[in-house]
């Protein structure tokens, strides 16, 4: 196989009929390392929003238990890209998703605004430093694969395409982004349990050079001081240079979901998909919905094997 011999096979495919599929070859063979770190990157900008990152920082999940809070949230995700929507793991996620968004009064806005972080920021982080761009096709896959799970999540007004997926993000972020204690105090959390993940002499310039990467809007709105434009100079050059070094390797031929990354720490023996995900926080914007404990809700997945990380490229 070569290197763009998977990309024809997803030119052959129709993204608004093959759209699951396409979206796993994206997903887990094209660019697993690239959409990890776009959709960190994703969730961090949520916190700016402070009706998002206050509820965050009340339900104490990323101050406390941010591994855990972590590890869920890919999993969950996870299990719909890697089983699909018809799926038993699959729906068993989305009911667990849908779960923990009825415990609180989320707004529709807020719901559709984080649905567009997941559409957009994998493209403008691929354009940056991808091994090669997203395609028109690929695009619209990956809108419908967001729409498909939007609808799933009971979003209401999903849009259409990327590029008003892309305005929504825009101007709800140019309306919405702020200051707010509690989302600064979630984005601190975030960004030590990500340099948790390596030695701990380079944790400063892990945190330093996460900082680098945030555009000055959602950097403002944290209160992030600039970084000193040699460091954001050097981190983006370095993605770039791993870009272009990806490109020479030969094409990925088993896939890699989410579930195989190494900063997934948690689940060494397993894990239901009906077990994950957070519960009721009493007090906090808690709706009157009954929550069963879902024991039997779906079947158990394999945690990581050691050294089972796929090659991360």
């Amino acid at each position: 196989m070569q290197r763009y011999d998977r990309l024809k096979e997803i030119q052959r495919m129709d993204p608004e009929r093959d759209f699951h599929a396409m979206y796993r070859l994206i997903a887990a063979y094209e660019f697993p390392w690239d959409f990890s770190r776009a959709l960190e990157f994703a969730l961090f900008r949520t916190y700016a929003v402070p009706s998002i990152g206050s509820l965050l920082f009340r339900t104490a999940e990323f101050t406390e238990r941010p591994q855990k809070r972590y590890d869920d949230t890919v999993l969950l995700l996870d299990a719909v890209v890697e089983h699909g929507f018809g799926a038993e793991q699959g729906r068993t996620a989305i009911r667990r998703i849908n779960g923990m968004h009825r415990s609180y009064d989320i707004g529709d806005g807020d719901m559709r605004y984080v649905l567009s972080t997941f559409v957009v920021m994998p493209k403008r982080w691929i354009d940056a430093y991808g091994w090669r761009r997203l395609t028109g096709h690929e695009l619209r896959a990956c809108v419908a694969y967001y729409r498909h799970l939007g609808r799933h999540l009971g979003i209401v007004d999903i849009p259409e395409t990327f590029a008003e997926f892309e305005a929504c993000l825009d101007a709800y972020e140019s309306e919405h982004f702020g200051w707010d204690e509690g989302g600064r105090a979630v984005a601190d959390a975030t960004l030590g349990l990500m340099a948790s993940w390596y030695p701990r002499a380079l944790a400063p310039g892990v945190r330093a050079a996460g900082i680098a990467l945030l555009d000055e809007p959602l950097r403002e709105a944290f209160r992030f001081p600039a970084p000193p434009a040699p460091l954001r100079g050097a981190v983006e050059r370095a993605l770039r240079l791993r870009g272009r070094a990806v490109r020479l390797l030969p094409p990925r031929r088993a896939p890699h979901f989410g579930r195989q990354n190494p900063e997934i720490k948690g689940y060494r023996r397993g894990y239901r998909p009906a077990d994950l995900g957070t519960r009721p926080v009493p007090g906090i914007g808690a709706c009157p919905v009954p929550h069963g404990q879902g024991k039997q809700d779906g079947p158990r997945d394999r945690a990581p094997e050691p050294g089972s990380g796929g090659g991360r490229e």
